[in-house]
């Protein structure tokens, strides 16, 4: 009961990730692990699994463990709700008795490996000499996670496990992108494309148009489109070679390592744009660069640990709580880059009554607070509508939250860019002075709370 209860447990938490089908080898030494998940894949009416299992053991300080209880298994998402009810139920004494009288010891023992609900694939008793090399086709079309079972509780077990799950095309060659992935490709493919026309257009004002009015800032933006069309390209390519040879032949590098560059700048420009720096103030506050300092270390840990998390994959100790942890840190980054905004709305509210400049002041604190809502959408829409559609969203379409985010972040960067674009007169330098006296009965009347 214990092992199905942990079981259980893995596959709800594993079901909020995205399935991946590459061909991964790993080790286990002396592993006490009721259950262990290896991987999630969406397959087609054609699709196999092959495990190559080798220098498999198993010790135990109780007893000598019966090698019928340790095996791998699938589980499939339409067979999971009738998992949960018989794992919440338990055998009951009818069953264990019948299965005790005849000759089903895993069921007597309440092994998940006897549920009907999963898909046995071998035990230890089918190996030879502690290895195991074999393909078991899928031809039912769903979303299935490749697990290992021990039911011998205290047994510590050893092995090398290599496994591949792929759907065959129809010209017999192996894809190991799973169903729900299948356009992702040329999803990252066409917003590279997307970003290269942004940065041309980018680069004309910043490089020669409006050239004189550009700041700093305007160049760090300039570095952050660069860092996002190479994390779409490396993307689009480490899926491309997954798909065809189920390794990403080193794109998997550039894609973390492009991932952290644009996940770095992109908060240091959400701070620094929020402060007004370069454009409306030349250096930042203590309490500002308090705020860069937290934030880009954070961002940096929790990019290389998602990383390192990403390549081991679920079948590592503790995934899900990492996992967890990881959503945690980018969360409180995020909450953390809306300070610099609020202190410029709170600190141009309180210059607006005493410095003159009713226009102006109401310029920026629209300009300001309308920066303020879109971040928060932004950051919502990424980290809880993103996930939500990865959750809910059926196997054949995972595609679409991967779609979603990448629509809403050119849309985000679409309104930074404009709104903060490098103009000697924009909405966040002056307005005319005929505005004056309509602006300072604006401020009066409005207080501009968030």
């Amino acid at each position: 009961m214990a092992a199905r209860l942990l079981l259980l447990l893995a596959v709800t938490g594993a079901l909020a990730f995205p399935a991946a089908g590459e061909i991964k080898t790993e080790s286990f030494r002396e592993d006490r692990r009721s259950s262990i998940m290896f991987e999630k894949f969406g397959f087609s009416q054609s699709g196999a699994v092959r495990i190559v299992v080798s220098g498999a053991a198993v010790s135990s300080p109780i007893a000598r463990a019966d090698p019928k209880h340790l095996g791998f298994f699938l589980l499939s998402d339409e067979s999971l709700v009738h998992a949960i009810y018989e794992a919440q139920e338990g055998p009951t004494a009818e069953k264990r008795a019948a299965a005790a009288g005849g000759d089903d010891p895993e069921a007597a023992s309440g092994c998940v490996l006897s549920s009907p609900y999963v898909k046995k694939l071998f035990t230890f008793h089918d190996m030879e000499g502690g290895h195991y090399n074999k393909s078991f086709p899928v031809t039912h079309p769903d979303e299935y996670t490749l697990f290992f079972a021990n039911c011998e509780p205290e047994s510590l077990v050893t092995m090398r496990v290599r496994t591949e799950m792929y759907n065959v095309k129809a010209d017999g060659s192996k894809d190991y992108l799973p169903v729900g992935q299948a356009p992702v490709p040329a999803i990252y493919g066409f917003f590279a494309f997307c970003y290269v026309a942004f940065l041309a257009a980018w680069g004309y004002l910043t490089l020669s148009r409006d050239r004189v009015s550009a700041y700093q800032i305007h160049h760090l933006m300039s570095g952050l489109l660069v860092a996002r069309l190479l994390y779409c390209l490396s993307a689009a390519e480490d899926q491309h070679y997954i798909r065809v040879t189920g390794t990403p032949h080193g794109w998997d590098v550039a894609f973390y390592l492009f991932q952290l560059v644009k996940g770095v700048i992109l908060f240091a420009v959400i701070a620094l744009v929020g402060t007004g720096w370069s454009f409306l103030k030349p250096v930042l506050q203590d309490r500002e660069k308090k705020v860069l300092m937290a934030v880009i270390p954070l961002q940096v840990t929790a990019n290389i640990a998602a990383a390192v998390i990403g390549e081991t994959g679920p079948f590592l100790q503790d995934w899900v709580t990492w996992n967890q942890i990881l959503l945690f840190v980018d969360v409180a980054c995020c909450c953390a880059v809306l300070f610099p905004v609020v202190w410029s709305i709170r600190s141009l509210r309180e210059t607006s009554k005493t410095d003159g400049k009713a226009a102006r002041n109401l310029s920026k604190l629209t300009l300001f607070r309308q920066f303020y809502v879109v971040v928060i959408g932004y950051l919502y829409f990424t980290r809880i509508v993103v996930y939500a559609l990865k959750t809910i969203a059926s196997y054949k379409y995972r595609w679409v939250s991967i779609l979603a985010e990448e629509v809403a972040t050119m849309a985000f960067y679409l309104f930074m860019f404009y709104t903060f674009r490098p103009a000697e007169k924009s909405k966040y330098f002056s307005l005319d002075d005929d505005e004056e006296e309509a602006a300072e009965m604006v401020l009066r009347e409005e207080e501009f709370e968030l």
